[in-house]
């Protein structure tokens, strides 16, 4: 009995330093890249948390978060700037690397601020490429068809 007591004291001292190594986001801030093909939207610059779409579900990115690369779906990706601004893109596709030393890298095929967006253009999109799922006669053209309607679905939830 007197053995475990010991084995239980110096277990949880151990224990108690292991939990403290580690905190939720216990870095201040992390830095972000976030590029397009034709423009860089951010580059090095430090934030506070980024949310993003991903084919694994959406999830937030906060400093310190486990490293993980995620391929992007379409929608929004949200950053919350140090100063408490957000600002918010629309993006088509494209790769998300969360790095140990709480640096991100988002690399999108298009990403466009959510306010330049046009509903009725993006509704417009959708209906095109309804018709062309429609009218589709190769597999390639049905796969390019779903593809089509899948980002244009994304742009009118973002529009509204």
């Amino acid at each position: 009995m007197a053995l475990t007591r010991s084995a239980l004291r110096l277990f949880s001292g151990r224990f108690n330093k292991a939990c403290q190594v580690r905190g939720y986001a216990d870095a201040p801030s992390m830095s972000l890249t976030f590029a397009a093909p034709s423009h860089v939207l951010y580059n090095n610059i430090s934030v506070k948390q980024i949310d993003v779409p991903s084919f694994s579900g959406s999830f937030g990115i906060l400093p310190a978060h486990v490293p993980t690369l995620a391929v992007l779906k379409p929608g929004v990706v949200t950053v919350f700037e140090n100063d408490g601004s957000t600002k918010k893109f629309f993006v088509s596709s494209g790769t998300v690397t969360i790095n140990e030393d709480s640096t991100v890298q988002l690399l999108a095929e298009e990403a466009v601020p959510v306010g330049s967006l046009d509903i009725s253009a993006a509704k417009e999109l959708l209906a095109q490429s309804q018709s062309q799922l429609a009218s589709a006669s190769s597999d390639v053209a049905k796969a390019e068809a779903e593809i089509s309607i899948e980002v244009s679905e994304a742009l009118v939830k973002a529009c509204e």
